[in-house]
């Protein structure tokens, strides 16, 4: 049973080294990408403060479709290149907006959406999908999100088996 008690920390650091630690423990002996998917998602969205939606959309048929998410339902498909979700996708490079209001072509799945983050999942050189995390306010994500948000996909991509 995995127990959340409790993940307030001083600093972003120490809460971020603490989800990594969690999420291998989490994925431990575990390959399966939507079991490892579904876990992440829970356990970014049950202790990041101040978001609203967490989630994956995975890469098919040239475009960004719906994964594991913790959230209201959310868009079903994402054309590259579309959205922070797809502009990410297609420069294969964190996204972070401050306010999604001024972003060119932002798409607007939620309301309560103010600033969003959205890393690139890419293996072997070849898009998997998107991590998307939504926050209520403006200005949510900063470098120090990124930096630690990076380094988590990084350890999905090495945990999951995504050949299946």
């Amino acid at each position: 049973m995995f127990q959340i008690d409790d993940f307030s920390f001083n600093t972003k650091k120490e809460f971020y080294d603490n989800i990594i630690c969690n999420a291998k423990g989490l994925m431990y002996e575990e390959r399966d990408k939507i079991a490892n998917l579904a876990n992440i998602s829970a356990l970014l969205f049950y202790t990041m403060e101040k978001i609203n939606w967490v989630g994956f959309y995975l890469y098919k048929n040239d475009e960004l479709v719906l994964g594991p998410f913790q959230g209201k339902p959310a868009c079903i498909r994402i054309k590259i290149g579309k959205g922070v979700c797809g502009t990410a996708a297609k420069s294969r490079k964190t996204q972070i907006v401050p306010d999604v209001h001024e972003f060119q072509g932002h798409i607007p799945c939620d309301g309560d959406t103010n600033s969003e983050i959205v890393i690139p999942i890419v293996v072997d050189n070849k898009l998997i999908g998107v991590l998307d995390i939504d926050s209520p306010i403006t200005n949510r994500f900063d470098v120090t999100d990124s930096e630690y948000l990076n380094k988590l996909v990084s350890l999905i991509t090495d945990s999951c088996d995504w050949n299946e």
